[in-house]
């Protein structure tokens, strides 16, 4: 049970919400029920609303590829209903009270998000429940969740896709390349040995109430402590399998790929990748800043000076044990060759002459300000301390701010230098011909057929 103090310091912090509880937005009401489920609760000054975020840690990385799936099917079977009105009658439920819902898998979790009337979270909370653990895996609601997630994957690629080249799982030039890696499935999960059995054995043993965390965000009921400890209290504890290990990077990749998608246009996506090294304890901010320098260095380069490219990104993404640090560039497939050789020479240009102090100070200044706007109202608040869960300790979720400060142009110069001695890879998507490309086969089919109708007709007149 809930000890005395805890209960009344928690009611307290709920009836008065006070201004300065409600305006650090990194500290929280943060205590584990007896069954071990954590509870993260933030009262705010925004009335009549709530977000919740359920948070189950199980995701993709506990599966392998013949069953990576399953986290996510299991999901959508949730929300097939909890009695005979089906799907639509549970969301006639939610409806009714004023709410939306919706659920994600992630790589380490899945994650169940509500907005909510605030005279209803608790109601919400019952549903939510009753979805979790009342609903039946029968075959044919099974089959109508695969349904959904072929729909939501994309249908497998034809065989004529496939021996051109084509991407086998989605159009996204990293993961690709982390499949080439190990890091990712090559193919896309069939769902043919994903059973009822299976998904009632990932249930029992991944959804019990040392597996999961309970974020509530907003204006919060004063019963709250109360109805949890009451409700989710109830929830059985469970062991839980051993953490899968991540698959480790194999190394062996084609340096330069050039990767079909589709049959006829003019456009290309020039992908440069690197896998992205550790660097240290401040790894996370100073990638991110770097991320953020190379950002507008690159958009201001193939944009506004050069015209090549409309929205160039820098991304950093992570499959498997491995993090991957990538430029992207939409072009004209007649400007690949010069992307390239652009993203070449500026690259070793920064690394020669080193970053601008002026421009990592101000943009250490838009990243340190995109901290607060970035968690504005309730949704956002809970968003945020739903990816955070992992700087989560004693009531506060870490600052990043004070990292970000420590960070230094001489560290991102070397940080770009020691990126630019791994490993890179080139990957090219474009259609198989450009328009251009098919006027010749074209025109090189109707010759060749005016030469067979020719050879035809001559060959009747000798008969």
């Amino acid at each position: 049970m809930l000890s005395a103090g805890r209960s009344l310091a928690l009611l307290l912090g709920l009836l008065l919400c006070s201004q300065l509880w409600a305006a650090d937005r990194l500290k929280v009401e943060g205590y584990p029920l007896d069954n071990g489920l954590q509870l993260i609760l933030k009262p705010t000054t925004e009335r009549g609303h709530v977000s919740i975020r359920l948070v189950v840690g199980v995701g993709f990385d506990q599966f392998d590829c013949d069953h990576k799936e399953l986290p996510h099917l299991l999901e959508h079977l949730l929300f097939s209903g909890i009695d005979d009105s089906g799907e639509a009658g549970l969301e006639e439920r939610m409806q009714a009270l004023g709410g939306d819902w919706n659920a994600f898998t992630r790589d380490s979790d899945t994650t169940f998000v509500l907005e909510v009337p605030a005279a209803n979270q608790r109601a919400a909370l019952d549903l939510l429940l009753a979805a979790l653990f009342n609903t039946e895996f029968t075959a044919e609601r099974i089959e109508a969740a695969k349904r959904v997630i072929v729909h939501e994957n994309g249908e497998h690629p034809a065989a004529w896709q496939r021996l051109l080249g084509a991407a086998t799982k989605r159009d996204d030039a990293t993961e690709q390349l982390a499949a080439e890696l190990g890091q990712a499935c090559a193919e896309q999960d069939s769902l043919d040995r994903l059973d009822a059995a299976a998904l009632e054995r990932l249930h029992e043993q991944w959804y019990v109430a040392n597996n999961m965390t309970l974020i509530m965000v907003g204006d919060l009921d004063r019963r709250l402590p109360a109805y949890l400890e009451r409700r989710f209290g109830e929830q059985p504890p469970g062991p839980m399998p051993e953490l899968r290990e991540l698959p480790e990077n194999t190394g062996h990749a084609a340096p330069e790929r050039t990767l079909t998608s589709g049959l006829v246009g003019d456009t290309a996506q020039v992908n440069l990748i690197f896998t992205e090294p550790w660097v240290g304890e401040l790894d996370q901010g100073t990638w991110q800043m770097l991320r953020d320098y190379l950002q507008w260095a690159v958009y201001r380069d193939l944009r506004l000076e050069q015209g090549l490219a409309y929205s160039p990104t820098v991304l950093r993404s992570a499959y498997g044990s491995s993090s991957f640090f990538s430029i992207h560039a939409d072009v004209a497939r007649k400007d690949v060759a010069q992307t390239q050789q652009r993203l070449h020479e500026l690259l070793q240009r920064l690394a020669k002459d080193g970053l601008d102090d002026a421009t990592v100070e101000r943009l250490r200044s838009v990243a340190l300000a995109r901290q607060n706007w970035t968690a504005q109202g309730n949704s956002a608040l809970a968003d945020t301390y739903w990816s955070s869960l992992g700087s989560y300790a004693d009531g506060r979720f870490a600052d990043p701010a004070p990292e970000l400060r420590k960070i230094h142009t001489a560290q991102l110069d070397a940080a770009l230098n020691l990126l630019l001695k791994q490993p890179s890879y080139l990957r090219v998507e474009q259609p198989l011909l450009s328009t251009a490309g098919l006027y010749v086969v074209g025109a090189v089919a109707v010759v060749i057929l005016l030469l067979a109708l020719v050879g035809l007709v001559s060959l009747l007149r000798r008969r």
